[in-house]
C-alpha cells in the first residue's frame, strides 16, 4: 500500500490516526498543501480531484475518502473495531462520523478558507479556483460555537461519540476540534464533559501522528 499524506492539514491526519489505531506500518508520501503539491501532474496523475488524503491499495484501487480509506483499512484489518462490531453500532459510527464532518469539519474550512489570505481564491479544495466569500467565515465562526455545544450534549451522556468505546467517529471529531485552533476557536470554559474527552484522545499515541 502506498498512502499520500500532508503533515498539516486535517483530513490526512484522520487517516494517518485511523492507520495508527489499526497498528499499521504504511509506506507514505508527504504532499504540501502550503507549495500547492496536491495541484501539480504528478500528484493529479494519481488523484485528478487534487484532495488528500489518498490510499493507494496493494491491488492498485485509488481512494480518495476519508470514508473510503477507513471502510478498505477495516474490512482488510479489523482488529481493532473502529467502526462498530454490531448492525446498531456501525450505524452510530457513520452517523456520529457524518455529524463531525458536516457540523463540525465544514464549518471550520468555510472559516479558514473565506478569510485566510493564504486561501485567496482557494475558498474550496480541489482543482479548481473559488473566490473566498467573507460571510461564509462568520458563519462558520458561529456553526463551530454550535457545534461544540452539542458535542458537550453528547460527551456528557457517553464516554465516546458514537458508542461506549474509541472509533473513527472519535477521530474526525477529535481533529476537527483541534483544528478549530486555525480560526481561534477552542473548547469553550465550562464544557467539562467536551474537555475530558478531548484531553483523553489527545493522550493516545495515534494523537501524535
Amino acid at each position: 500500500m502506498l498512502f499520500y499524506d500532508c503533515s498539516t492539514a486535517p483530513n490526512p491526519r484522520r487517516a494517518r490516526m485511523f492507520i495508527a489505531e489499526k497498528g499499521l506500518t504504511i509506506e507514505t508520501r508527504d504532499i504540501s498543501i502550503a507549495k500547492g503539491e496536491q495541484l501539480l501532474p504528478a500528484f493529479k496523475a494519481v488523484n485528478p480531484r487534487a484532495t488528500i488524503p489518498v490510499l493507494v491499495t496493494d491491488e492498485g484501487t485509488v481512494l480518495t475518502e476519508n470514508l473510503g480509506i477507513a471502510a478498505y483499512l477495516e474490512a482488510q484489518f479489523p482488529e481493532p473495531p473502529l467502526m462498530g462490531r454490531t448492525a446498531d453500532e456501525k450505524g452510530l459510527v457513520m452517523m456520529w462520523n457524518a455529524i463531525a464532518e458536516q457540523q463540525g469539519g465544514m464549518p471550520v474550512a468555510e472559516a479558514l478558507r473565506n478569510s485566510h489570505p493564504a486561501f485567496a481564491d482557494r475558498a474550496i479544495p480541489g482543482p479548481a479556483n473559488y473566490a473566498q466569500i467573507p460571510e461564509l467565515a462568520q458563519r462558520g465562526l458561529d456553526r463551530i460555537g454550535r457545534f461544540f455545544d452539542l458535542l458537550e450534549e453528547r460527551l456528557s451522556d457517553s464516554a465516546y461519540i458514537a458508542c461506549d468505546h474509541f472509533t473513527l467517529a472519535d477521530i474526525s471529531t477529535f481533529v476537527f476540534v483541534d483544528f478549530a485552533r486555525v480560526v481561534k476557536m477552542r473548547v469553550p470554559e465550562g464544557h467539562a464533559a467536551t474537555q475530558a474527552w478531548y484531553e483523553a484522545i489527545k493522550a493516545r499515541p495515534s494523537a501524535q501522528k
